[in-house]
């Protein structure tokens, strides 16, 4: 549901996150084991260096997922109120949200 003020009161898919990192450090590992066995170092240390940064990410997310609603809203808690021009550049909007007429 859209509701206006978006940049203000962005929320994140962190569960969608924490699957691509998973998917992401499972991949990175299996190529740097493969990339061993190969005899190709270079290519495996590369490998291992992505699943260091998956690792990172996988970490943090899960971090930002065990701090609650605050950082993650769930479906029992609601969109919130729109921005209703509160927060204009500018200063120059009417009590309907419209911007005013400012030409002399």
């Amino acid at each position: 549901m859209r509701t206006g003020d978006e940049p203000l009161h962005a929320r994140s898919p962190l569960r969608i996150r924490c699957g691509l990192a998973l998917w992401g450090l499972l991949w990175t590992i299996a190529g740097a084991v493969a990339f061993v066995n190969a005899g190709r170092p270079e290519w495996a240390a590369a490998c291992a260096a992505l699943a260091m940064v998956a690792a990172a990410d996988l970490t943090m997310v899960i971090r930002h997922i065990r701090q609650g609603p605050h950082y993650q809203p769930g479906k029992d808690i609601p969109p919130y109120t729109p921005d209703r021009g509160r927060n204009d550049a500018f200063g120059v909007r009417n009590g309907t949200g419209r911007r005013r007429d400012t030409r002399p």
